[in-house]
């Protein structure tokens, strides 16, 4: 099991990680996504450790130990700042290239980083969330408008509110629907929500999805230069891999086929059948030998 224990400061935020394997085997980021939290790899991060690899793993910022140094920082949750989150836990473990594998959220800050921060990611790989040119939000059509339902619902001006009064509820109705039934336990949910009672979880969580619909959500100023940069990615040069479950009930399936014209290294696309929204979770043993196959 993976130990949170470890802390690094960097110039934003104080962050818990776990850090396990061989000290000298090749170092994979693993980037959890929402709403889950850092556990979520147990299982896939013991295969890569037992395969000679050395797993970093940080509590995003807003989720479980990890805690903001400053009040006044901006509690801004988009990609551009999980991507400076990793960059800044790298430079404070003397870390100079890593590989990264992210679940969600972590599947966008793996794009992000590989877009941003190229010289610094050997290889990527992405969980559930296709890619997106320019780190732009278009409209889906109306199949997909009908799963995103929950971030239509935090755009509403009450929407945080209500959320903010339930966090636990409104994740749990995700984990209840975005997989097929059966893939977790009443415990591991608790366990998991634990994370959820960081502070800054409700307001990294609403800033994350509101800013993609609305104009009113502020951004990190010290990010500016990263999001402008950002704007004029349309492809990336780091090897990927894409694996999507065949039964994602939040993001569909449909959405990451034909991406290969943006990748310049090559791109590789693998659907789990039968695994829902989280297959780190789900079919955990499958997500680690393609990850494997891919990283080596």
């Amino acid at each position: 099991m993976l130990d949170f224990a470890l802390h690094a400061r960097t110039p934003t935020l104080d962050i818990s990680f776990a850090d396990s394997g061989p000290r000298d085997g090749p170092v994979t980021l693993l980037l959890h996504g929402w709403p889950d939290a850092a556990r979520a790899w147990n299982p896939v991060a013991a295969r890569l450790n037992d395969a000679g690899r050395r797993t970093i793993v940080p509590e995003l910022r807003g989720a479980g130990g990890t805690r903001f140094l400053s009040p006044d920082t901006v509690r801004d949750g988009s990609g551009v700042a999980l991507a400076q989150d990793a960059i800044d836990l790298a430079d404070a473990l003397g870390i100079a290239q890593f590989d990264v594998v992210g679940h969600d959220w972590g599947a966008r800050a793996a794009y992000t980083l590989a877009a941003l921060f190229p010289e610094r990611v050997r290889r990527m790989a992405a969980l559930a969330l296709a890619y997106q040119p320019r780190g732009a939000f278009r409209l889906p059509d109306f199949s997909q408008a009908r799963r995103f339902w929950y971030q239509w619902f935090m755009s509403l001006d009450g929407g945080p509110d209500a959320v903010a009064a339930d966090p636990k509820g409104f994740a749990r109705i995700q984990w209840d629907t975005w997989s097929p039934p059966g893939w977790f336990d009443e415990a591991e949910f608790d366990i998991t929500a634990r994370a959820f009672e960081n502070p800054d979880w409700v307001p990294i969580t609403l800033n994350a999805y509101r800013r993609r619909w609305r104009g009113d959500q502020p951004s990190d100023p010290r990010l500016s230069d990263l999001y402008a940069r950002l704007g004029t990615i349309e492809r990336i040069s780091v090897p990927a891999l894409m694996i999507q479950g065949g039964a994602d009930a939040c993001d569909e399936p449909a959405s990451s086929e034909g991406q290969e014209s943006h990748f310049q290294a090559g791109y590789r696309r693998v659907v789990i059948d039968g695994a829902g929204h989280f297959p780190l979770r789900e079919a955990p043993d499958a997500v680690a030998a393609e990850v494997l196959r891919h990283l080596e």
